[in-house]
């Protein structure tokens, strides 16, 4: 069996094809079922973010092809177009990967602390659907235990940058003063709240988030002296709205460009500034066509990023250190586990071959044979089963010259410093 990483990323693929590649929450629970009911697939587990979808598995190692087959087959696209922009990591480099995510370092904003809590709900998805074995759930566990330490370690959490905080620095530079501006956010979820805080800090004070849910809507606004609406009030709060961000898991736009061209009129052509976060994307691209409208998605946020992540780099190469300390302890684990799982295989095969002398000894007993030939008979028939398989590979080793089985049969078998019998 192979530990297998399979995705795809802002890196490798544009948002069209991200978007077409996300699953939905509601798609969540019905992927991981179906991922894990293939012939060669043991364990699996699913991210999914707006930056990447990615699919932990442990598998066959003919399994590559088919797990690709099978995300093509999910989506409605076809496997070629997959693989052009398609990466994956076998074994070690899979597990190097899990931890890079982990801590923010293969992150649009490097370090971005999000990321750790979508992967840790795809963990408990994963358990959820039975889709976790103790590969994988040992993987996860070195894993996070990796990006707490990366966290209290190096500086790459302070100041926390994410894409929320990368949309709202952009706003600034276009809006000197940010008390005189009116911001709406659409949606309700971490990346929204995140961009609320960000706002409220950087001087917003006109706030309205739009949410399916007014119960969430203000939950989020209303400690920051925000309205809450609920989606059906867009049109009219798109009016007054200089700022408008907006991540949701909604399939399609909720922004059209008839939507948005009714509103400029209404404000008589004043600027708006949009970023749309959401993949699938929230706005649809036309609006960005209008004059009085700058549209941004996540992908143009790349300036503001790699400004953020100059200023990451050092705490960056000090988590790469703890990331080749974490793989090293997983890979410790794992060939304790491996021994282990032969340790047990040998000691049950052991004890069912003298559980059969013992019962054939105990039938000689009960017809009356002589109890020191039986002792004598139990030990040789014994001795004789236990050592016909290791015999007969040492013999196969020899005649083919295979030193390294012979001295591994040497350490097992004959040295006396790991006799503990006497």
């Amino acid at each position: 069996m192979t530990l297998l990483a399979l995705g795809i990323n802002h890196r490798t693929a544009t948002i069209e094809v991200r978007e077409q590649v996300a699953f939905s929450p509601t798609q969540l629970e019905a992927a991981l079922a179906e991922l894990r009911a293939l012939p060669d697939v043991r364990e699996a587990a699913v991210l999914s973010t707006c930056n990447r979808t990615e699919l932990y598995c442990v598998t066959e190692a003919i399994g590559e092809r088919e797990i690709l087959d099978w995300l093509g087959r999910f989506h409605g696209l076809r496997v070629e177009d997959l693989s052009r922009c398609a990466y994956h990591f076998h074994e070690n480099e899979a597990a190097r990967h899990l931890m890079r995510v982990a801590v923010g370092l293969d992150s649009m904003v490097l370090g971005e602390p999000q990321i750790l809590g979508q992967l840790k709900e795809a963990y408990q998805a994963a358990r959820r659907t039975r889709g976790l074995g103790g590969e994988l759930e040992c993987l996860f566990q070195n894993t996070f235990a990796v990006a707490k330490q990366v966290r209290t370690e190096t500086g790459i959490g302070r100041n926390p940058v994410s894409v929320a905080y990368a949309a709202v620095s952009l706003a600034s530079r276009i809006f000197g003063d940010f008390t005189r501006s009116r911001a709406l956010l659409i949606g309700a979820g971490e990346t929204i709240e995140l961009v609320a805080r960000h706002l409220h800090e950087a001087g917003v004070r006109q706030l309205t988030v739009a949410n399916r849910t007014r119960e969430r809507a203000e939950a989020l606004s209303g400690p920051l002296g925000g309205k809450a609406i609920t989606l059906d009030g867009i049109p009219e709060a798109l009016v007054h709205a200089d700022i408008v961000i907006s991540s949701t898991a909604a399939p399609l736009p909720i922004l059209g460009k008839g939507m948005v061209e009714r509103a400029l009129k209404k404000r008589r052509h004043r600027p708006v500034f949009m970023v749309d976060i959401a993949v699938p994307r929230d706005i649809e691209p036309e609006v960005g066509e209008l004059s009085d409208v700058f549209l941004y998605t996540v992908d143009d946020l790349q300036e503001v990023i790699e400004e953020n992540r100059r200023h990451r780099q050092v705490a960056a190469d000090q988590a790469e250190s703890l990331i080749e300390h974490g793989v090293g302890n997983w890979l410790h684990e794992r060939r304790i586990r491996s021994g282990g799982e032969l340790i047990r295989d040998v000691r049950a095969r052991g004890e069912a071959m003298r559980d059969l002398s013992e019962q054939q000894a105990l039938a000689r007993l009960a017809r009356g044979e002589d109890p020191e030939l039986v002792i004598r008979r139990l030990a040789h028939q014994l001795t004789n089963r236990l050592m016909h398989r290791p015999t007969v590979a040492m013999r196969e080793a020899a005649s083919r010259e295979r030193r390294d089985l012979l001295d591994a049969a040497t350490t097992l078998l004959l040295d006396e410093s790991t006799d503990h019998s006497r």
